[in-house]
């Protein structure tokens, strides 16, 4: 069984969507994604922890099929609002790119896919907006893959 996410990189197939990005991170230091202060870094690593271990299951099949994923993610993108509320600026943390934007910018992309109601998450929305016509994050969007089957992108 194929895992995904799974990157080849560097003669090398690496799974899990946050070892790839922190795989990224220590192997091209010409473009961090994750901030040289130390709190700020703590910062970028609970956002980041908080997805993958609470919003980033629910897309599961077999979750979709046992709990209302609405609820479940609201409590989830709950968590994430709060702790946006006090580290965001422009971005997740503060007004540079991190790891945690790579992180939350998928699971958007998810809930709205799911017609999960993100009126509640101000701050979420905010940080979505700078990122919707960023060209790395245009380029990343599932719909501008080339494997992206032509009816996902109506």
């Amino acid at each position: 069984m194929e895992q995904v996410p799974a990157l080849h990189i560097d003669n090398h197939t690496l799974i899990e969507s946050l070892n790839i990005l922190q795989y990224l991170e220590e192997t091209r230091p010409h473009r961090p994604l994750m901030p040289a202060d130390p709190v700020k870094r703590a910062r970028v690593r609970e956002i980041c922890e908080v997805i993958a271990s609470g919003i980033q299951p629910l897309e599961k099949y077999h979750f979709l099929l046992q709990i209302n994923i609405e609820m479940s993610k609201n409590y989830c993108f709950s968590a994430v609002e709060k702790l946006l509320s006090s580290s965001a600026g422009k971005y997740c943390v503060g007004d540079e790119i991190t790891l945690a934007d790579c992180c939350l910018i998928p699971q958007i992309f998810n809930a709205r896919r799911f017609l999960v109601d993100l009126r509640p998450f101000p701050t979420i929305l905010r940080v979505d907006r700078h990122l919707e016509n960023h060209p790395a994050f245009t380029a990343a969007h599932p719909n501008n893959q080339p494997d992206c089957p032509p009816e996902a992108t109506k």
